[in-house]
């Protein structure tokens, strides 16, 4: 059975040393049996020609001597015969499955692992080539052994495989084969004799092949039996030496891929880059050449409201309000694309100068107030008479506050008011916008000060938005040290604003020099 264990088969080895023995025996009485028909011949000559005494000495030495040049080759030759006989090879079984065991283990290197293998059966069996066919996919397969070892064709293969298939054994003995047999001829051109399948839970994965005997002489049924003892623990190191270079062939191919794929990311954020770059240039370019004719078109307007190019209408001076109110709208957003240009090219500079918070604010909101009313809405604003002259980018600073107030217009309930209030605390100077309105969605309030995010319902109630407003509010208030305020509930409103730092920004009075 191919299932025998190491065991079992290990115990033909026992015959070794009664076989070295055994030869050893029959070779003395051998020599005894020769010596006393030699005697028996010379002394009857001898003594019938009465010739007995120094003669029968000088032949006695001449005996001894041919029979010790004798014995070594009668030795020798007996050996040989009880190896056929008693089928007994001169090797130890248990150190060879050791050394065997110990090369599996070595390496998980299958091509090394092969011909480590070979070399140890082939020393051992007394065989003048060993090596393997391993069968790694359809048409792949890996052929190693021994020094010059013969190799197998696709159409040898294809013979043994037919073999192994309609014999359902396991070791193909080249004598069992007929001598005009084709697969014979095969294996005698490639100096063959034995041939050992290697399968895997019904699998044939591959071949154990064995030349020609040193001494000339065939496989002995002990060699036999420890070539099919091996056979389940070559097929075990040779799966599992395949199992390790499929992972390590996966692990290339997806290393490959990776490669390819980071290469392609690579070629491709550079060309977002540039795309990048090409639409800031572009948004700054446009920005500059847009805000110049619109400051010409608020000023025309502002002149013909204020009556320098004669007497209008109150229904004409309701349209120029609301041009005017929108050329502003422009004006700011138009400076908005400018700050998010500048922000992408470095270009963002904080440009502090002292500046009246309070009357910043009431400003913009006057600004405010005819779109308010035409929205139904009204700013409740009580200015502090407290607060400090501060060091503040006032354009930024003005673009915050009028984003904030202007939200507000767009996202309030009809008929409401916008509470916007200015406090000054121990530390901070606190500014925000209360508003009663639709609010912001919980699961979107994390994104909303990233940059062109708009909340779901902001998008439905105003179509035309931009989403930088909010984005460049955060960054001007981080550029001056400060944090930007944020509350909101969906469906009942929100509360924007900014807190700033009141000792590092406040502009110092010789006064306050003196006290410190």
């Amino acid at each position: 059975m191919r299932g025998m264990s190491m065991t079992n088969h290990r115990k033909k080895a026992d015959h070794s040393a009664a076989s070295s023995v055994a030869s050893y025996i029959l070779a003395l009485l051998t020599l005894a049996a020769l010596c006393l028909a030699f005697v028996y011949a010379v002394t009857t000559i001898y003594v019938n020609d009465l010739i007995i005494g120094p003669v029968l000495g000088l032949v006695n030495v001449v005996q001894v001597l041919a029979l010790a040049m004798l014995f070594l080759p009668l030795r020798q030759l007996y050996e040989r015969l009880l190896r056929q006989v008693l089928y007994v090879h001169n090797y130890d079984s248990d150190a060879f499955f050791g050394r065997l065991n110990r090369t599996l283990l070595s390496t998980t290197d299958l091509r090394v692992l092969l011909q480590r293998s070979s070399i140890e059966i082939a020393s051992t069996l007394q065989a003048r080539q060993v090596f393997f066919f391993i069968h790694q996919s359809d048409n792949h397969y890996i052929s190693t052994g021994t020094a010059r070892h013969s190799n197998l064709t696709k159409t040898d293969v294809a013979d043994i495989d037919e073999w192994f298939r309609s014999h359902q054994g396991w070791l193909l003995n080249r004598l069992d084969l007929a001598k005009d047999d084709s697969l014979r001829r095969m294996m005698v051109s490639h100096k063959l004799q034995t041939i050992v399948s290697l399968v895997r839970s019904g699998e044939l994965i591959g071949y154990l092949c064995l030349g020609e005997t040193v001494h000339g002489m065939n496989y002995t049924i002990r060699d036999e039996a420890v070539l099919q003892a091996i056979s389940d623990e070559l097929v075990i190191a040779i799966q599992n030496a395949l199992s390790v270079q499929q992972v390590r062939e996966l692990n290339d191919t997806l290393q490959q891929r990776i490669d390819s794929a980071t290469r392609e990311l690579r070629s491709s954020n550079a060309q977002l880059q540039q795309l990048d770059k090409a639409k800031d240039e572009f948004v700054s370019m446009a920005s500059h050449q847009l805000r110049t004719p619109l400051t010409s078109v608020k000023g025309y307007l502002s002149m013909v409201l204020e009556g320098d190019a004669g007497k209008i209408s109150d229904a004409q001076a309701h349209l120029l309000n609301e041009a005017f109110t929108s050329s502003e709208r422009m004006v700011h957003l138009i400076s908005d694309f400018l700050n998010v240009s500048r922000l992408q090219t470095g270009k963002f500079l904080i440009d502090k100068r002292p500046v009246d918070l309070a009357k910043v604010i009431s400003q913009e909101l006057d600004s405010l107030s005819s779109s308010a009313q035409s929205r139904h809405l009204k700013y409740l604003y009580h200015p502090p008479h407290d607060v400090p002259v501060l060091l503040l980018d006032e354009d930024k600073i003005r673009q915050v506050i009028m984003n904030f107030c202007d939200n507000a217009l767009y996202y309030s309930t009809e008929h409401s008011t916008i509470h916007v209030n200015l406090v000054v605390n121990k530390d901070t100077v606190r500014f925000e916008v209360v508003n009663v309105g639709i609010g912001v969605p919980r699961a979107e309030q994390s994104q909303l000060f990233t940059k062109f995010y708009r909340a779901s319902n902001a998008r439905r109630q105003r179509p035309d938005g931009t989403g930088v407003g909010l984005f460049l509010a955060k960054k001007v208030i981080d550029a001056h040290d400060g944090k930007v305020l944020f509350e909101s509930v969906e469906g009942k409103g929100s509360t924007f604003g900014f807190t700033l730092p009141l000792d590092e920004l406040r502009v110092r009075s010789e006064t306050d020099d003196l006290k410190d």
